[in-house]
């Protein structure tokens, strides 16, 4: 048998502790998935994926991180780099898909909140 081919046996706590994270980031994720089914509208259902997504990837990576660093005997950093891309694009994706139905909703004269962006005499003469 060559020496890539070999499995790292692992000790079983790190096993329970891998596994616990990884479990516990998938049953996240699968809450988050829910949160897209129950939820009633627009706003309230984007909420449930970005934030409840990216807490289960966070523990996905941590154990991931974990098993390779030991099986590996390195540290393992290469899923850091999908966890934090994951950071940086889910909350910029959700802003702008949020801002697209807020518009949306507007145009289509929705009762939505007014607009910051302009001033409030201008909002005011626009609904008179």
């Amino acid at each position: 048998m060559t020496e890539a081919a070999t499995i790292a046996v692992l000790p079983l706590w790190l096993e329970i502790i891998v596994a616990v994270l990884v479990l516990a980031g998938a049953a996240l994720a699968l809450l988050g998935s829910f949160g897209l089914l129950r939820l009633p509208t627009f706003f309230e259902r984007v909420h449930a994926p970005s934030i409840i997504a990216t807490l289960g990837c966070w523990l996905i990576m941590h154990g991931t991180v974990l098993y390779f660093s030991v099986a590996d005997r390195s540290l393992a950093l290469h899923a850091l780099l999908i966890a934090v891309f994951v950071a940086i694009t889910v909350p910029v994706m959700s802003i702008f898909l949020m801002r697209a139905a807020l518009f949306r909703a507007r145009q289509a004269g929705q009762d939505v909140p007014p607009s910051l962006s302009q001033p409030k005499a201008a909002s005011e003469a626009k609904n008179s």
